[in-house]
């Protein structure tokens, strides 16, 4: 139910035959992280071939397409635009010729400094051909006093700060970097001799790739004929912040990021959830597809029965990605429908992963109630959403975030339903491994891990709100 706008995904390969249809694979798997543009930019170690298009995997490339794709290696991407609008310019890998040669680059994530970066380059004569804060790497690339690419790379990821999960690729290198700080996740991972790197696991499973390893906060590989190589990059904030909204509803429940299932993580909020606020029902159903482990998890601890009472249409995109706000709320009604038999004469208990606008959630209700439902209790396996993400996620205005204006009462109002509950902060860190210093929880608190411009703005804009 989330409305948000991730970033992107990403895919690379190195050393296969097929490597443009194995990255049409892995972003076709990847697809849940941005369908407004996809793209693969591929190299025979001579020459670069791209293509890229607005729209969804399948419809972007077929098989002429795929074939014109030619080499053992190359790197894709699916978007959604948090930086730099939505137009085909903005679609990645960007492939660009500079004085080393050609290079691609896509990128999930957000610069914290872009607008920083971009002034000062521009003011020493750069030329940029996007709007996209991923190119001003590749300017940092070109300085003259960096005597190579990996020196480049290296220096230029240096000077960026915020979040990072890229792939670039040459003639001669896949390279795979992830900023100090792990906002966002990366893999590495093996298909016979050949390297592959994803944003999420699910990408491998495809294609029967082993999984190696998450590739490290502040790491960069570099993968050649001759191998792989790792280096670090300079950082004096080395403080992790993994993004535990992936784990909330982002990444794939097949995935594992951030070292462990997504889909247990979600199992383990459920439960949380049902600890907290619990409530006497007759049904617990999800939201699918986001809320299904979640939903689990509060009927295996509640011990109320599991039902599927609202049935995803999957031929709709997800309800946050489409970019009109017209279109969005024409989607809510043709994404999903509502079971009468499952439904009628219940007190259902709902289970949603987030809820940031709340246009869908207060139609949900009410096609809810028109299916028969007694009542209904909303419960959400996170904390409301008061503040903005500066590191990946576009988030509405102040004015569009429903918990920034409503007490948890009159959101139950909002609503017209007849309970909310949201899942604690301190029960959602409970629920994931590592120590809850190392996961960003921004949206949240409102506690910044990385500074930005202007902080003190988003901090009076997106904190006055009443709070439950």
């Amino acid at each position: 139910m989330s409305e948000l706008k991730d970033k992107c995904g990403v895919f690379g390969i190195y050393g296969h035959p097929e490597a443009a249809y194995l990255t049409y694979l892995g972003l076709y798997s990847l697809q849940h992280r941005g369908e407004e543009s996809a793209g693969i930019v591929s190299s025979d170690a001579k020459t670069m071939y791209s293509h890229r298009s607005m729209g969804h995997v399948q419809d972007v490339f077929d098989q002429d397409r795929l074939k014109k794709l030619i080499g053992d290696r190359a790197i894709g991407h699916v978007r959604y635009s948090t930086t730099g609008s939505s137009q085909l310019k903005n679609a990645q890998p960007i492939l660009v010729d500079y004085s080393r040669g050609e290079i691609a680059i896509a990128h999930n994530g957000n610069l914290v400094n872009a607008n920083i970066l971009r002034s000062e380059l521009e003011a020493y004569g750069s030329i940029f051909q996007t709007t996209t804060d991923s190119e001003i790497i590749i300017h940092l690339m070109a300085k003259p006093s960096n005597r190579n690419i990996e020196e480049g790379v290296v220096d230029a990821l240096a000077r960026v700060r915020g979040a990072y999960s890229l792939v670039f690729l040459t003639h001669k290198m896949l390279i795979a970097a992830r900023d100090p700080q792990g906002f966002r996740p990366l893999w590495l991972g093996k298909l016979g001799d050949a390297y592959v790197v994803a944003s999420e696991t699910c990408a491998f499973d495809i294609m029967n790739a082993q999984h190696v390893r998450e590739i490290e906060p502040g790491e960069v590989l570099f993968i050649s004929a001759s191998g792989i190589r790792s280096e670090r990059i300079p950082s004096t904030e080395n403080k992790h912040a993994h993004c535990i909204f992936e784990h909330v509803y982002f990444a794939r429940p097949d995935s594992r990021i951030f070292g462990e299932s997504v889909h247990i993580v979600r199992e383990r909020l459920g439960r949380q959830l049902a600890k907290e606020h619990p409530v006497d029902a007759d049904i617990v159903i999800p939201v699918p597809d986001s809320g299904n482990s979640a939903a689990l998890g509060y009927s295996q601890y509640s011990k109320i029965p599991l039902e599927y009472g609202v049935i995803r249409n999957h031929y709709v995109g997800r309800t946050f990605i489409q970019p009109s706000q017209g279109i969005r709320d024409f989607k809510v009604s043709v994404k999903f429908n509502f079971v009468r038999e499952v439904l009628e004469g219940k007190r259902v208990i709902v289970v949603d992963d987030s809820i940031v606008r709340g246009t869908t959630s207060k139609i949900r209700v009410k096609s809810l109630r028109k299916a028969g439902a007694k009542e209904v209790h909303l419960r959400i396996s996170c904390p409301p959403h008061r503040f903005p993400c500066a590191y990946g996620i576009d988030f509405p205005t102040k004015e569009e975030l429903v918990a920034n204006k409503y007490s948890t009462e009159e959101l139950r109002k909002y609503f017209e339903c007849d309970s909310v509950g949201y899942l604690s902060l301190e029960g959602m860190l409970q629920s994931v491994s590592f120590p809850k210093e190392s996961y960003c929880t921004a949206c949240w608190t409102g506690d910044y891990v990385l500074p930005f411009g202007n902080m003190d703005k988003y901090h009076a804009e997106f904190s006055t709100g009443q709070r439950g």
